[in-house]
């Protein structure tokens, strides 16, 4: 007996449902997305630039008056802090993962506990680590508000994004590079240095970069560890709280002085200018790879 055969839609309809999904479902997506950025951003703008000074940059935080260079730096060590500690043991962490467990027999990737304990990690908020940095190191050790507990802190925070973006670059280097490299001989550590490495680099720059963005807008941390001063940071490691620019957003808003609303809306800009300078390098670091990709030759 024949089977019946289904009618196929229309051409004319097909490309209609086409067009809705791609074009008008896509462009919705995207607005839903691109959107609160681009409120948030013009917000900012609107309210920072009208009462601008660039001597913002170059005068400390006097009450609630004066500029924000003390916090401004304060945010500049915080971040550097947390490249070099975060960095470090993200990027090993990640290495240790992607070339270094290996892979069960039926092809899939070891390490589920670390991986486990990484996304549990991400998922601890970011006022719970403060909590516990507070506990631990702010009143535990006597270490009192200062710059130590809040590069730990934060570097905790964001050592999971930056662990699953270097593991995540390493294991879309294609698996010759590896066989060439142990073909000619070289050592496990040297071959992964100087050719997986240095292949996987923009990813884990990326990550980086996008983990340095994420402390960058933390708040909550920071009460908890770093405190709060109107001085510019003097590199002293404990018993001394630093600036930083997310508290002015925070605190000073609820002042009723306009000059206390005028510095929260520039710590606001600046930190908006700090953020999108980070993720557009992220992305132009993106866009080089994939242009020299194997995929787009």
């Amino acid at each position: 007996m024949a089977k019946e055969v289904t009618a196929l839609p229309s051409p004319r309809r097909r490309h209609l449902a086409n067009w809705l999904f791609f074009r008008v479902g896509s462009m919705l997506a995207l607005l839903l997305v691109v959107g609160p950025v681009l409120w948030v951003v013009v917000t900012v703008v609107a309210n920072a630039a009208p009462h601008w000074k660039w001597s913002v940059l170059t005068t400390t935080t006097q009450g609630t008056s004066g500029g924000l260079e003390n916090a401004v730096l304060g945010t500049l060590l915080l971040l550097l802090g947390v490249l070099v500690i975060a960095g470090v043991i993200g990027v090993a962490g990640g290495i240790y993962l992607a070339e270094l467990v290996g892979t069960k027999a039926n092809g899939k990737p070891r390490g589920g506990v670390f991986r486990a304990a990484t996304e549990v990690l991400s998922g601890v908020p970011s006022i719970v680590l403060g909590y516990v940095g507070f506990t631990a190191l702010v009143v535990g050790l006597h270490w009192q508000l200062s710059l130590l507990p809040a590069w730990i802190v934060l570097s905790v925070m964001v050592v999971p994004y930056i662990a699953r973006g270097t593991e995540t670059a390493l294991r879309q280097v294609p698996t010759v590079y590896r066989e060439g490299a142990e073909a000619l001989g070289m050592p496990l550590g040297y071959g992964l240095r100087k050719v997986v490495l240095r292949s996987a680099i923009p990813g884990v720059v990326t990550s980086l970069l996008i983990a340095l963005a994420i402390s960058a807008g933390e708040t909550a941390p920071l009460l908890y560890t770093a405190g709060w001063s109107v001085d510019n940071p003097s590199f002293s490691l404990l018993h001394k709280q630093v600036g930083y620019l997310t508290y002015p957003v925070w605190e000073f808003w609820d002042y009723p002085s306009k000059q206390a609303h005028y510095l929260s809306f520039d710590a606001a800009l600046l930190l908006v200018v700090i953020v999108l300078i980070l993720l557009v390098t992220a992305r132009l670091i993106v866009a080089r790879t994939q242009r020299h990709a194997e995929s787009r030759r």
